[in-house]
């Protein structure tokens, strides 16, 4: 395939001899031809480049696509990072910072403008690790999550101790060698967890949040033994950070070497230098705390003799005083002036009581003389007449509105016209039932007639008159 520098390439005409090119030896290309070759040219020329320059204008669209401008002091060129690449960056590009960018050339016809599709992107000077974690902890410190009034004080005598870990590394055997040391009851909960490679950032996460729903745990060491800052790294993602914020319980970080410094070091609440230190920290020997027991068992004693023998002394001061004399002589008066003032009161409040109970007899005869008992029982026997004249009243009223209805029914009956049927008459009534026939001259021969009996009706066709 030709490219821009493969085109023949024509002298002049010498002498100021211009050639005049003629319709049938010139082509003509489309706009889209043209930027389709120029697209192959540059595509095929720039497979892979290396280019450096600040990022200006970054903007991650709802696709997940970046878009950005790559420039210099002479020159800018856009890029972009598709989003699958942008997902393995370790650092959050920024406007401003100075970048090294590997890509290939691509063209976006629509527009006529080239790019640099980008496939790998690192800081300039600065590892891409490193700046990821300077990013990470300015954020999470802007948020209060290293202010050290949200850190937690560890228990003096802790029961139950969750280590999150792994169980093939050497951090969870010192861990629990130093805790079986210095204090053999403790009872140690382990959530295994990997601290390395893809997905181990993750299940750290998981893990502290596991093991902080576990009941009775106090303290969670989360930690891991040494090693460079790539294996260290799960201890600086962002998810980490905040499971350890988020645990109900006091954490201590434990991870790496004394020199190595993570994001969980600065979120949680203690760190150690290494999960040895971290043990140690989290329980105390067993004799040392038997020894500041007997330290202040011994402090308590003294400062109580101390008392007692204060208090004895500043007594006899108080004896040996002439005011003190005669001192047991006034309580003993004292006294039995307070039983004198102790017997006259329970007079006076005996002959209170009977007092007040010769009134209530009084009040109680009188209420007898009343005797509501009778005066209820007269009233039921008024309320007994009343109610059996009252009955009586009503029966002989609906005796008679009986007798009258009777009397009014069979009035009734005897001119009712159904009484008439009943003795064998029959009424008869035109055939659209609007008039009763009272002569036959009204009807025609052929008609048809109803006829209405006691009992139900005929319908009828005049045969002939008489």
């Amino acid at each position: 395939m030709s490219t821009l520098f493969d085109l023949p390439f024509e002298e002049p005409a010498k002498d100021g001899a211009q050639e005049t090119a003629t319709p049938e030896s010139r082509r003509v290309l489309s706009v889209s031809e043209l930027s389709r070759r120029i697209r192959a040219c540059l595509e095929d020329r720039f497979i892979d480049v290396w280019v450096e320059g600040e990022l200006s204008n970054c903007r991650v669209w709802n696709t997940g696509h970046m878009y950005f401008t790559l420039k210099d002091a002479g020159a800018q060129i856009k890029g972009v990072i598709f989003r699958s690449t942008l997902r393995t960056l370790r650092f959050s590009p920024q406007d401003g910072l100075r970048v090294v960018a590997r890509g290939r050339i691509g063209v976006y016809e629509p527009k006529g403008e080239y790019q640099i599709v980008c496939e790998q992107l690192e800081p300039e000077g600065l590892g891409a690790l490193q700046l990821a974690f300077d990013q990470l902890k300015e954020r999470l410190s802007r948020e209060g999550l290293f202010d050290a009034r949200r850190k937690r004080p560890l228990p003096q005598l802790p029961h139950r101790i969750g280590v999150v870990t792994s169980l093939d590394g050497a951090a969870i055997r010192d861990i629990v060698t130093v805790l079986q040391r210095r204090y053999a009851n403790v009872h140690i909960v382990i959530r295994p967890a990997r601290v390395q490679g893809e997905g181990a950032a993750l299940d750290i996460a998981r893990g502290i949040a596991a093991i902080g729903l576990v009941s009775g745990v106090d303290v969670v060491i989360v930690g891991r033994g040494g090693g460079s800052i790539e294996d260290l790294w799960a201890f600086n993602e962002e998810v980490v950070a905040r499971a350890i914020a988020a645990c109900p319980v006091p954490t201590i970080s434990a991870v790496g070497h004394e020199t190595d410094v993570t994001i969980a070091d600065f979120v949680a609440d203690v760190r150690a230098p290494t999960p040895s230190a971290a043990a140690e920290m989290v329980v105390a020997r067993k004799d040392e705390f038997v020894a500041r027991i007997e330290r202040l068992e011994r402090r308590v004693n003294t400062a109580m003799n101390g008392g007692l023998h204060r208090a004895a002394a500043r007594l006899g001061t108080l004896e040996k005083r002439p005011a003190y004399a005669g001192f047991r002589t006034r309580v003993a008066l004292r006294g039995r002036r307070a039983d004198d003032l102790s017997h006259e009161l329970r007079r006076v409040i005996r002959s209170s009581l009977a007092s007040r109970e010769r009134a209530c007899h009084t009040l109680r005869l009188q209420l007898e003389t009343f005797d509501l008992r009778r005066r209820f029982s007269a009233i039921r026997t008024r309320l007994v007449t009343a109610d059996g004249r009252l009955l009586a009243q009503i029966q002989r009223r609906v005796h008679r509105a009986s007798s009258r209805l009777g009397d009014g029914a069979a009035r009734l009956q005897s001119l009712s016209p159904l009484a008439v049927l009943g003795r064998g008459y029959a009424v008869c009534w035109n055939a659209d039932r609007t008039a009763i026939l009272r002569d036959a001259a009204g009807v025609a021969e052929g008609e048809r007639v109803n006829v209405r009996l006691e009992r139900g009706e005929l319908s009828c066709r005049v045969d002939g008159k008489q």
